[in-house]
Formats: structure tokens, sequence, C-alpha cells
């Protein structure tokens, strides 16, 4: 008995004893005499083991709302060290702040023994108002870079409907401050197109301006007339929207067609220099290697000197072993005489070079080849020449003029204008080399005639973006989803196409296509069809296209690629060439040569 006298003593002065002080501090903390801030004060410093521990009357972070510490990476040099904020973020959800709440025993305490003391203590700004203003300064950190600039334009619109609104009209104060504000936006806003462009009163003129269209807003209250005005301006900006497309499509197409004042004094520049000499001086070295199957051949046909020459030189830049490499240069008769000055001149090391005038090749006429034919028709003429009939065909890259030159249709004609070679690797004139390509004449291409990077990543990219499959002849022999590939750098197995008589092939299908209704004018699409089922897929790497339409072309793609190709209008040669693209060409252009500097050539 006695023992149990003992523990029953012992219970009541462990458990008792502490409720009566907790409950004489509560009788404190209620007296009006009492600081509320002493309480605080002394429940958030409990002693546990001799440790001091405050505890946070504030919300408590979750284990699944607490983020790791923001890292800060500080570089200088080779010295990189890693920093940590000493604070943590706060960005618990409303219903995780509830939950915190609900298990915080403090926070319990506190809202029996004050009412309405946690909600002050919750307004305060450095309490839970510690995520909200985390994340403000994240969000200016993050703002647009033309946030302002936007901000001024949006305002202008709004000012302009006001002005046309019947109530805004009726006043003639609000009216004159509008238009006022307008001009002065109008005046700072300027051609800026990001923050940074703006005048340092800019934002006086946008708070100027928000105040005026607050007037605007309270005098007008018609929703109606502002909705229709709004739909009036948008399908007037989709019409003007629509003409300068059609504008600038049309004005991109002229100036890929024109020739620069530079590119066209460098070839009359040339001609006259190459008569003056004599004739054992227009003959270039080593022509005894023009036929050696063993050796590596590269066709070339193009009326562009500066590109042919960017073509050669950044080839021979890369070839381990230069003397092994023949390039084979087809042009014209105008640009015949200037190239071989420009290659006489500039000799691309221990390379070969041949330059032959395609009306050389007497051989290719409109008896033997349907597409000369077709080419030199009325019909065809009128159809690229005739400004009345451009509104016909809504796709104007197709009546560019350059379809009309053979030199465009001579790739298909190769084994004739080589016939003692097994292999030859095809460039167009808008590539540059960044590797050596020896490489591709010892792939085994499998009894395929044509080596070529395909391009059916995108759907456009496929059969029946460039063949017409309303056609039966086209439906029926021929898969509408079928990768296409890319021209600019094949390699063609002539061995190969001489056994299946490919330039047959290329030959039928242009017979079929004389009234155009199988295809549009061009090399590409005949190609898909005449080395269909016989096309052998390269490597990506060995070719990437769009530098010259596509300013987002993935940089790691270019810098692995072997051949880079400024296929589309905006060619390097070119003012409208995209800036960033132009380097890799320019740096293969001697612009300390005379002849380029007399005409005034520069990068």
């Amino acid at each position: 008995m006695k023992v149990r006298h003992i523990v029953l003593g012992l219970l009541s002065i462990s458990v008792i004893a502490p409720i009566f002080l907790y409950t004489d501090r509560v009788g404190s903390f209620v007296n009006p005499s009492s600081s509320r801030r002493d309480f605080l004060d002394d429940v958030s410093a409990f002693t546990v083991s001799g440790d001091t521990r405050h505890l946070n009357v504030l919300h408590q972070e979750t284990s699944t709302a607490l983020k790791e510490p923001i890292g800060v990476i500080y570089s200088d040099h080779s010295t990189v060290t890693r920093e940590h904020k000493s604070t943590r973020v706060l960005s618990a959800t409303d219903e995780e702040r509830q939950q915190q709440q609900l298990y915080n025993p403090i926070r319990q305490v506190i809202d029996r023994a004050a009412p309405g003391l946690t909600t002050t203590l919750d307004s305060h700004p450095n309490a839970s108002d510690i995520s909200e203003h985390s994340d403000n300064k994240h969000d200016r950190l993050t703002e647009p870079a033309d946030a302002q600039v936007r901000h001024l334009k949006d305002q202008l619109i709004r000012a302009k409907v006001y002005l046309s609104l019947p109530a805004i009209k009726n006043n003639p104060h609000v009216t004159r401050e509008l238009r006022l504000r307008v001009k002065e936006v109008t005046r700072a806003l300027g051609d800026a197109t990001k923050d940074s462009d703006l005048p340092k009163n800019a934002v006086d003129k946008l708070k100027a301006m928000d105040q005026s269209l607050e007037k605007g807003k309270q005098i007008q209250d018609d929703c109606a007339a502002v909705v229709k005005k709004l739909r009036a301006m948008l399908h007037s900006s989709e019409e003007q929207l629509r003409v300068h497309k059609k504008q600038t499509m049309f004005l991109t197409q002229l100036t890929a067609k024109t020739l620069p004042k530079g590119l066209h004094c460098l070839p009359l520049r040339l001609t006259t220099e190459y008569y003056t000499l004599n004739s054992s001086q227009q003959n270039f070295p080593n022509q005894q290697k023009l036929e050696d199957p063993r050796l590596y051949h590269y066709a070339l046909f193009s009326d562009n000197i500066l590109a042919a020459a960017v073509v050669v030189n950044s080839t021979i830049s890369h070839a381990k072993h230069p003397s092994d490499h023949v390039f084979h240069i087809v042009t014209d008769r105008l640009n015949y005489a200037a190239m071989r000055m420009w290659f006489l001149s500039n000799p691309p090391g221990k390379a070969t070079i041949q330059v032959q005038n395609i009306e050389e090749f007497t051989w290719l006429n409109s008896s033997y080849s349907p597409v000369l034919k077709q080419l030199g028709s009325p019909s065809m003429i009128d159809y690229y020449f005739r400004a009345h009939r451009a509104s016909s065909d809504s796709n104007l890259k197709f009546r560019n003029p350059k379809y009309l030159s053979i030199l465009n249709h001579l790739r298909f004609y190769l084994p004739e204008i080589f016939p003692k070679l097994n292999k030859v690797l095809f460039l167009d004139d808008d590539i540059v080399v960044q590797k050596d390509l020896t490489g591709l004449w010892s792939l085994d291409l499998k009894g395929n005639v044509n080596g070529a990077v395909e391009t059916c990543g995108e759907s456009f990219h496929r059969f029946d973006r460039y063949l017409n499959f309303s056609n039966p002849l086209i439906s029926k022999n021929f898969d509408p989803h079928a990768c296409g590939w890319a021209y600019g750098m094949n390699i063609f197995d002539l061995a190969e196409w001489r056994r299946q008589n490919i330039t047959e092939v290329y030959h039928r299908w242009q017979r079929l296509n004389r009234d155009r209704q199988l295809w549009k004018l061009g090399t590409l699409p005949p190609g898909l069809i005449t080395f269909w089922k016989r096309t052998y897929s390269l490597d990506k790497s060995w070719h990437v296209l769009g530098l010259g339409y596509n300013p987002n072309v993935n940089q790691r793609e270019i810098d692995r690629a072997a051949v880079i190709h400024y296929n589309g209008n905006l060619k390097p040669w070119l003012e409208i060439g995209i800036p960033k693209y132009k380097i890799y060409w320019a740096k293969y252009v001697d612009y300390e040569t005379v002849y380029l500097r007399e005409c005034n050539i520069n990068p």
C-alpha cells in the first residue's frame, strides 16, 4: 500500500504540476497586464536535455515542401566554387499550409490562448510573405527583356481603340489627352525591340499613358463597341500581314535571282585578263590525272565563280592528300574563260583542276535529252517569263529561271561526262566542306547508285511534298510517305549507274512529265523518281542542310558536319544571307585578291 501511495504521489507531481504551471502561465498571458510578446518568447524557448531550441511559430515546412538550397556557380577561369544560399525557399501550397497549421502544437496553444494573434503573425511581412517575396523577386529576375516594349505597344492599341469610340470622341479633353499620349509613346518606342533600347523617360510616358487610359476606361462603357473595333483591327492586321508576306516572298525570290554587282563585275574582269594570256598559259597542270579511277573525283556544275572557288578551297583545306583530288568543273559559255582564269591565278595547291564548257558536250542535244527539248520550248519560256501569269502559281520558287539552265540537269548525265570513272562525288556550289571526304569512296552502297542523306525528319520532306500523287502514274509507282533525300553532296556509283541504265529511266519520266502534271520543274523531284529504291542512306553528319533558309539549325550538327549546305534563297554571297552562317563560307574567300578588290567584293 505504501508503495502504491508513493507511486500515485509521484504521478501527481509529474502530471498535475506541469498542468498547473502551464495554466498559470496561460492565465498570466490572458491577463491584460501581461505582454503577448513575453508569452511567445517563453513558449518558443523550451530546454530539452540542456539544449535550448527555439520553436518556430511561423509555418513549418513539410518534407515534401522543402526544397534544396539554391546553388550559385561562380567561375573564374579554372576555379569553380559552389555556394548555397542560407535561406530555403518556402513554396508550400495552401493545402500543405493547412496541414502545417493542423499539426503545429504551438499554433494550437496560441489560437486557444489568444485568438487572432496567428492572423497577425501570418500577415507580417517577415513571416508567411517570405515565399511570395521570393517568388516576386524571381519573377522580376526572369522578366522578358522586352516587357516594357510590349506594354507600350499594348497601350498604343488600347488608345487607338478608345479614340475610335463615340463616347471618347464626344469628350474633347480626353481625346486631346489620348492623342498627345499616343504621340509621346510612339516617339519613346521608336524602333526599340527590347527594354534597353528605350529612352530613360519611357517609364514616365508609360505611367502617363496608363492614367489617360484609365480616364478613357471610365468614360466608355459600351463593351460591344470595343469588341467590334478590336475585331475590325484584327481583320485589318491579318490582311496586312498576308499582303506583306506575299511581298516578302516575291522580293526574296527576286533578290535570290539577282546577281550582285560585284559578282557581275568579277567574270568580266577575269575574262578580259584570260584573253591576254598566250595559249600555253591557259592550260592547267596534271591533266593526265583527269581519267585516273584510283583518284578522288568531284563533279561541280556552276556558273558562280566565287561559289565554286569556296567549294574547291574548303575541300582541299581538309583533304589528307590534296594531290589525289581531282575537280571537274563544268560551266556555261559566258563564264568559261572567267572560271579558267580564276583557277589559273588561284590554283588549289596540289589538287588537279579541269574546267569545261557545257557547249563542248555535242552529244547533249534536244534529240537525245527530253529535258533539253522541254527547256527550250516556247511554253516553258512563257511559264517563267510572262509576268501576267505569275499569279497563277502560288509557289513562286518554281518560277526561278535557274531551272531553265541545263547546268542544273547535268547531274543526270554523269556517266556520259565521265566515261572512264567508276565513282564521282557530286557537289553543289552552295556548300562548304568541313572535313576530309575520302571516306565516301570506300563506302559499300549495297548495289545502290546514289549515296545521300535522307531528309524525312519532317513531313514536308517526304515524296508527297514534291510529286503530284493525284496523278495515277505517281500514286501507283511511289509511296507518298517515303523519305526524301538531299542533293548537294552525293556519291554516285557510275559502274552501277551504267549497269542499271539509270539515264534512260530519267528520260522516260521526263517524257511523261512534258506538261508538268507529275511535278513542277527542278532536279529533286525527277531525282527522287529516277533513284527510287536505288539510294543508299548516308549518316546525317555527312551533310547538314538548311543554312540558306533556317536560322535555327542545330549548332552541334553544324560543328559535326562534313558538309554544310546553304540550300534556300539566303545564299552566303548575298546580302540577305543569314549573318551567323556567312562566316563558315567567307573564311574560304581571300578578299585581298586583286580581282575581288577591283570589283569591290568585301566580307
